[in-house]
């Protein structure tokens, strides 16, 4: 049967699919609105459905704050043409704000929230169905704090930050610079208190390996070159044999070389000091620490600083609780 154009622009209105989606479940259903809107959700199911397996690397990661709460949350779809798309992009915002209006803790509460006339997770599942491609909910997380500052880096919608200070302060720019800071470095905790501690031991151990490993390398390319051969040209196997090729090392040196790595190497590492190595490996931790820990980390804005003398600058006993960070791109 032949369905009018308001009815194709309300049902559109009601459900954000295509014209020609609308049009064709008008027929469908014999110009009956209810029974089109159930076509359109059914094609949004079997979209999802069969596009489960596909990676959804795309997408629109938006952050809102109301008072003392915020989160953040990320809408995912397969390419960047959806995910640009002003109705992707506004679908993203009414879940975001229906999540900040329910201060909702966790993913599972959003996606069973109200919108329009169904769930968060339904109205995602629809969407699907009107682009044809895979789109999952991700990313979600809230924090609470005196005063909140939040970033949309860019405003391109694909890296998001938030920080929450201990206090408020009459500058917002202070906020919004500690969160451009968190999306510009990438720190793992505010200060080294809340670094988990399975990460400081993975550090720790790394540390010693590579100092161990260094040591080990000092020793052998003294040694080598105490025989009078450039380590440069023999610092692996085929370095050793295209330099012979080359006649810049002969044979015998070659040989030399080898049995002076196996050698000095084995040597070296059963007699390394351990008070020298661990002593190093401690450096690295508090290196790890100044570069991955927000407070320690020197400031974007200026370098002779720490964010913690920034804020302290602002005001003494300024400091950061907590940060979120999320982005869609690979670091």
């Amino acid at each position: 049967m032949a369905v009018s154009i308001k009815d194709i622009q309300k049902l559109r209105e009601m459900t954000g699919a295509g014209l020609a989606d609308c049009k064709k479940a008008l027929e469908e259903s014999n110009g009956e609105i209810e029974p089109a809107i159930e076509i359109i959700r059914k094609k949004g199911q079997a979209v999802a459905a069969k596009r489960s397996d596909r990676e959804a690397s795309e997408g629109c990661v938006l952050v809102k704050k109301d008072g003392k709460f915020a989160a953040i949350i990320a809408l995912k779809c397969e390419t960047d043409f959806v995910a640009n798309n002003a109705d992707f992009v506004k679908l993203t915002q009414d879940i975001l704000d229906a999540a900040v209006a329910a201060q909702c803790k966790t993913l599972d509460e959003v996606k069973a929230l109200p919108l329009a006339d169904s769930t968060v997770q339904e109205a995602v599942v629809a969407r699907s169905g009107i682009t044809g491609e895979k789109m999952e909910l991700d990313g979600y997380s809230v924090i609470e704090g005196e005063e909140i500052a939040t970033y949309d880096h860019q405003s391109k919608h694909t890296l998001c930050t938030m920080v929450a200070l201990n206090k408020q302060v009459e500058d917002a720019t202070v906020g919004k610079n500690v969160a451009m800071q968190v999306a510009s470095a990438n720190p793992v905790a505010v200060d080294q208190s809340n670094v988990a501690q399975e990460v400081i031991d993975s550090e720790l151990r790394v540390a010693v390996e590579k100092t161990k490993e260094e040591q080990i390398a000092k020793a052998v390319e003294a040694a080598i070159r105490k025989a009078g051969v450039n380590p440069a040209h023999v610092d692996s196997e085929d370095h050793i044999e295209s330099n012979m090729a080359k006649g810049w090392i002969t044979p015998e040196q070659a040989a030399m070389v080898r049995e002076i790595k196996e050698k000095v190497a084995a040597e070296k590492a059963a007699n390394l000091p351990e008070q020298m190595i661990q002593n190093i490996a401690q450096g690295r931790l508090k290196k790890f620490f100044k570069e991955n820990c927000l407070l320690e980390q020197e400031f974007i804005w200026d370098k002779n600083m720490t964010v913690a003398q920034y804020l302290q600058s602002i005001d003494k006993a300024l400091t950061v609780t907590a940060f979120k960070r999320f982005t869609l791109r690979a670091e």
